[in-house]
């Protein structure tokens, strides 16, 4: 399993030595009796990919984290909890999702679950609510499902404009994003805007015109939805190569409906990630090998449109780095619940319960090319999750049970 991407826009400080307390402060906090820790670091513990450690304890000391090891071993500190057997997981980081929107798409939920097939149009009624929604209304709707992403330990999380499709619409999708967190991404060609239904070239110059110059301030990453019914790799390319010259890095919604050139391209583009990856060739698979754009999968998309499961196990096996996320959006995906994504790829998608866990967390750090959060090392982002069970396999165990006690984000303490 690859420990992904070293780089990052907001680097940790210093990694001490985590066996070190020389620099914990006494004001810290110290949470002992951690049945499993799982600090994401294989010099760590058990020497897994997880650096499993048992018996553990952990220092947060402000936003970040002083110390980890043998509960024994730990500093002592001003505060302290007791873990009580419990397990302790970084936490997840959701590096797919869709969460400003307006409206509801139950109705053609349940026609689809009466067997209708998913098909890329369904966006357009989203975009039609988005756009008669209000500021308001829309960061209301984000911070509605930040909130219940954050109960369930996601703790750092990417989003996307896309329900817009308008200069202004996309602009203001990301403005109210970008006060929500770094990872922003514009997704102006999510599919061709209703008012460019004509002519898609047009809309294609708009995307990588007027809408990226009113969008690229509030944003980090350019997406795309390269898929027949929306955009092909020509368009794909342009699309992405225009972002680039603004200084956005490309991500790309690929080969999830059909195969298609999606993979190659993220590849060619040194794309963080391609985000659903269900339809690969050997090919594909190849070329995610040897480059360092990881293959997002997206569980609940498959698990809601009754479509066919990503082949995790083969992106695995050929040395892929292999990340989980949540694909949250009205139409597709409605879960926020990253532990209901774990226990998806666990049961239909070939990973382990090790594999799981570990791409939910420093899997979606790398698709961010993020090394202070998904891992619980001195210095890294003190973002964690306490459950009420003795070990984050009990995350695909017990699915549906919500199993996260109390979170910790930047070092504050939730529920």
């Amino acid at each position: 399993m690859s420990s992904g991407p070293e780089t990052t826009n907001n680097p940790p400080a210093t990694p001490a030595p985590a066996t070190t307390n020389s620099a914990v402060a006494a004001t810290a906090t110290v949470i002992t009796n951690i049945a499993n820790l799982v600090t994401n670091d294989p010099s760590l513990g058990d020497g897994s990919p997880l650096g499993l450690i048992q018996d553990a304890a952990v220092v947060i000391d402000g936003d970040r984290i002083a110390w980890v090891g043998e509960s024994s071993k730990a500093p002592a500190t001003d505060n302290h909890l007791d873990a009580g057997g419990r397990g302790v997981i970084p936490g997840f980081v959701d590096s797919h999702s869709h969460l400003v929107f307006a409206g509801d798409r139950t109705a053609e939920f349940n026609a689809r679950m009466s067997g209708r097939p998913y098909a890329a149009g369904g966006i357009r009624t989203t975009v039609a609510a988005t756009r008669a929604a209000s500021d308001e209304d829309l960061e209301a709707n984000l911070t509605r499902l930040l909130h219940e992403a954050l109960r369930q330990g996601t703790t750092t999380f990417e989003t996307k404009s896309g329900y817009g499709l308008t200069v202004e619409d996309e602009a203001r999708a990301l403005r109210i994003a970008s006060r929500h967190t770094d990872e922003v991404t514009y997704l102006g060609a999510h599919i061709v805007s209703p008012d460019h239904a004509d002519d898609p070239a047009a809309y294609v110059d708009l995307v990588t015109g007027p809408m990226l110059e009113a969008c690229a301030p509030y944003a980090r990453w350019i997406d795309v939805f390269c898929e027949k019914g929306a955009f092909d790799g020509d368009q794909a390319r342009a699309i992405l190569t225009a972002g680039k010259a603004h200084g956005l890095h490309p991500r790309i919604h690929a080969n999830q409906l059909s195969y298609g050139p999606g993979v190659q391209l993220a590849v060619e583009l040194d794309a963080a990630s391609a985000d659903h990856c269900t339809h690969l060739t050997d090919a594909d698979v190849d070329a995610l090998a040897s480059g360092t754009t990881v293959a997002t999968l997206l569980p609940g998309a498959e698990f809601s449109t009754r479509a066919a499961w990503p082949d995790a196990r083969r992106l695995l096996d050929a040395g892929v780095t292999v990340a989980l996320s949540t694909d949250c959006n009205p139409g597709s995906s409605f879960t926020s619940s990253m532990p209901f994504c774990v226990a998806l790829a666990v049961r239909d998608m070939g990973m382990t319960p090790d594999e799981a866990l570990w791409s939910a967390t420093a899997g979606g750090a790398a698709a961010l090319r993020r090394t202070d959060v998904g891992r619980l090392t001195p210095g890294a982002r003190a973002d964690l999750a306490l459950l009420d069970a003795p070990s984050h396999v009990h995350l695909a165990y017990r699915p549906g049970v919500p199993l996260v006690k109390t979170v910790w984000q930047r070092g504050e303490r939730f529920l």
